[in-house]
């Protein structure tokens, strides 16, 4: 009848009935398959601590235990760690909460020096170094923002910078820094002086100018001093004592607008449209109104300021039936400007250019055209005659 051995690792209650062999190694052999350790590692000893180098001395029943390597014992618990870091065509990280599932050749190929290429790099199928710690999905977690790592993650996908509209690229930046994508840094820098120069140049809307209207306190100056509101529907607004200095107005509708003592020193109102805007004491010192349209504007204040248009470009401008009593043009350009019925009772036009300029049907009674050049200017249907004395003063 053959012997049964009750085998036992050291320390364990748990363990196996076997049958006794007669040769030593055939019973390692089959103890080693049982307990999955190598034979080369396991020793076997009584439970008085005698190991056993004969099977002879083994009794019916005879508890034994086996005991391996502590090399071994060191590699079976280091296998967890190896098993997290054998290498996995797809990888799946979790940035700041937010999953994102990629190939380890996207992280690796575009720029292989970075942070995220080394985290995946191998070699012998385990990676270099630890990636990070998972989650409890096994997504590698990364603490860093999910909406900035998307256009990274995009980048090493196809080598492009594409942001959306709401991503800002100085945080994209600060991520590009941090992961080491020195190749994606050019790009983003280009991409915030493009983003800076279409804000600088962003012409504000009338809902803009509205909104700012109505949020500014009566006893505050409203300034729009150097603002870019090019092509901007103005019209009918009230806009009075408002710094336009140097802004750009350029083909603004300003209609009916009651731009009265605003300033618009320097401004640009090229084209714009001042149809029927009221002008009194508005201050528009070497404003350019080249082909602007000012019919029937009103610049005569019944309280006597006047309005300062002195050395305006008013090139190719219309301004047909406008009230312009007392007017200030002094050394102001309205070449082949059209003044048809125009009030210019007392208007300062002294060294103004006026040549080609349509007077037709204009009242200038006591205008100063002293040095303005008249050349070619048409004064059909005066209302009152044009006197020397008025050119030579």
């Amino acid at each position: 009848m053959t012997n049964r051995i009750f085998v036992y690792k050291k320390f364990s209650e748990n363990g196996f009935v076997m049958a006794l062999e007669n040769s030593m190694d055939v019973f390692k052999n089959k103890v080693s398959c049982q307990f999955q350790i190598p034979v080369e590692n396991l020793k076997l000893y009584l439970s008085n601590g005698c190991e056993i180098v004969d099977l002879h001395v083994l009794k019916d029943e005879e508890k034994i235990y086996l005991e391996y390597d502590e090399k071994y014992h060191k590699a079976m618990h280091s296998l967890p760690e190896q098993e997290n870091r054998s290498v996995s065509d797809w990888i799946r990280l979790n940035v700041g909460g937010k999953h994102f599932m990629t190939s380890r050749s996207t992280l690796l190929a575009k720029e292989p020096l970075s942070m995220l290429a080394r985290m995946f790099a191998d070699v012998n199928n385990v990676y270099l170094m630890n990636p990070s710690a998972k989650d409890n999905t096994g997504a590698y977690l990364i603490d860093r923002s999910p909406e900035y790592f998307e256009p990274i993650l995009n980048y090493l996908r196809h080598g492009q910078v594409i942001l959306d509209t709401n991503v800002n690229p100085k945080g994209v930046l600060e991520e590009a820094i941090f992961y080491g994508l020195d190749s994606m840094i050019p790009q983003l820098n280009q991409l915030m002086e493009e983003r800076k120069s279409r804000h600088d140049n962003h012409s504000l809307t009338r809902m803009d100018v509205v909104r700012l209207i109505i949020t500014t306190p009566t006893t505050s100056e409203l300034r729009f001093q150097g603002v870019n509101l090019a092509g901007a529907d103005l019209s009918r607004l009230d806009l009075r004592y408002i710094n336009f200095k140097y802004a750009c107005l350029s083909k603004c509708n300003l209609s009916g607008a009651n731009l009265s003592n605003c300033c618009l020193e320097r401004a640009d109102l090229s084209h714009a449209n001042l149809e029927g805007a009221h002008l009194l004491g508005v201050k528009a010192l070497c404003a350019n109104m080249e082909g602007a349209i000012l019919r029937g504007c009103n610049m005569e204040d019944p309280a006597g300021s006047r309005a300062v248009m002195e050395g305006v470009n008013l090139k190719g401008a219309n301004l047909e039936g406008s009230n312009m009593a007392g007017v200030n043009l002094r050394v102001a350009t309205l070449k082949n400007a059209n003044l048809q019925n125009c009030d210019l009772r007392t208007a300062v036009l002294a060294g103004a250019d006026l040549e080609s300029c349509d007077l037709s049907g204009s009242d200038l009674h006591e205008a100063n055209l002293r040095g303005a050049n008249l050349k070619d200017a048409a004064f059909e249907l005066m209302l009152t005659p044009l006197h020397m004395s008025q050119t030579i003063r």
